[in-house]
């Protein structure tokens, strides 16, 4: 019988990594616009209250790039291992939109000043910030990625898969509650009164036109 990654009991850990140079950039511009935006957002914003149901340990491994909505996935997983050539940001702004999830779950992991400077100014941070900001669990060198990955592993497998799954319940009972219930006002937010501003339209356009946007702020 097939079983899906919640109903497993006997899992330890979930690592989450990319192929390539990137972790993630996050979904396509062209995505946000137009009828595809809501049902998208949707979609996505589902990924992270299965995140918060799965019963292991959630490690993100970030060996480049992770912007937009792979920044989210990445700081949304339990554990952040990283190599000296990851970076993090979310450039929404630079758009004239803003992230979700973030919103809700940056102030958790960095305060509410660092939040509003990253969210506000679109910057993107290099790993040693974003190690000191609480983004990543640890720096690792890329030549001793894979060893530093396994010994977290063995850490885990020599756990009770039970003890391991209830202490990230408990840890994460308090998110889960914020989450569910900021997440649903936060996204009225961004479909009934971001998506629908003249801005927001000019932001998406402009970057599909590769031009520079003109803000009406309106």
């Amino acid at each position: 019988m097939h079983l899906t990654i919640r109903e497993e009991k006997d899992l330890h850990a979930l690592v989450i990594r990319a192929e390539g140079k990137a972790f993630s950039v996050g979904a396509s511009v062209e995505d946000h616009m137009g009828e595809k935006a809501e049902p998208m957002f949707h979609v996505f914003h589902k990924m992270f209250h299965l995140l918060v149901e799965i019963p292991c340990p959630t490690i993100a491994v970030v060996e480049g790039a992770t912007l937009g909505g792979g920044c989210e996935l990445a700081t949304f997983c339990d554990m952040v291992y990283a190599t000296e050539k990851a970076t993090f940001g979310q450039p929404e702004i630079h758009l004239g939109l803003f992230p979700p999830v973030s919103i809700v779950a940056f102030p958790w992991i960095t305060g509410l000043n660092r939040t509003m400077e990253l969210l506000l100014t679109g910057e993107t941070i290099d790993v040693q910030k974003a190690y000191e900001w609480g983004f990543v669990n640890r720096i690792v060198p890329s030549e001793q990625l894979e060893e530093t990955l396994q010994e977290l592993l063995n850490h885990l497998k020599n756990k009770s898969a039970l003890a391991l799954s209830l202490t990230r319940k408990a840890v994460r009972e308090a998110m889960a509650v914020n989450f569910a219930s900021a997440i649903g006002k936060i996204e009225q937010i961004y479909f009934r009164e971001l998506i629908p501003s003249k801005d927001a339209q000019e932001g998406l356009r402009s970057f599909v036109e590769k031009r520079k946007p003109v803000w009406t702020n309106a």
